[in-house]
């Protein structure tokens, strides 16, 4: 397991570079999000998707969260009317807290990762940092909550290592950026009825 400290506000081209290739490499890496730390992998590599879950311990059928860049890269894997993109602009602009949204998924995504769902959970984060990675790897990275399945989020990252029974279940490499900037997951609504929309976490 590789450890990184670094500030995220100034990550080096270098560093990014690394990051990119880990990802690309099938790896998974704890990545800090606008909310709490996250696990993280590319949405589109099934192993890298089923070694994430056995890091977690987490059973499937389950799906994943999926962080995307901007809208274009949303409107690609996701149908998105507008009134939906009228809806996600109002509440991305007045909410200060992070908000993830459902939508309906095209099929372009492994089933390990929607667990055959036809809706998907979808952020837009405003992380400088996550946006730079995506933009890099050209696809969304999975982020799901950086803890065993039905633990409490971990947020100190230097003792990571007593969290995981083995060294083959460590994360592959490990961004500490300090304190999260949030201590809790970030709302999720449903949107896919963008008239009625369900806040299904506040």
């Amino acid at each position: 397991m590789i450890y990184l400290r670094l500030p995220s506000s100034a990550i080096k081209s270098e560093v990014l570079d690394l990051l990119v290739a880990r990802l690309r490499a099938g790896q998974v890496l704890v990545l800090p999000t606008d909310t709490i730390y996250g696990l993280s992998c590319l949405a589109s590599q099934v192993s890298a998707l089923q070694r994430l879950s056995r890091l977690k311990k987490r059973q499937p059928p389950k799906p994943f969260l999926i962080l995307v860049s901007n809208l274009t890269m949303l409107r690609k894997y996701v149908f998105v009317s507008s009134a939906q993109a009228s809806l996600l602009k109002k509440i991305s602009s007045t909410e200060t807290r992070p908000t993830t949204f459902i939508f309906r998924q095209r099929g372009l995504l492994p089933l390990e990762l929607t667990a055959g769902l036809e809706s998907i959970a979808v952020r837009l984060p405003k992380s400088k940092f996550l946006i730079k990675i995506i933009k890099k790897v050209q696809e969304p990275l999975v982020s799901t909550s950086l803890n065993l399945s039905g633990q409490k989020p971990i947020h100190d990252l230097q003792n990571l290592s007593s969290y995981f029974s083995r060294p083959q279940d460590y994360p592959d490499l490990v961004v500490d950026c300090g304190p999260p900037s949030e201590l809790k997951a970030s709302r999720l609504i449903d949107i896919r009825h963008p008239q009625q929309p369900l806040v299904l976490r506040k």
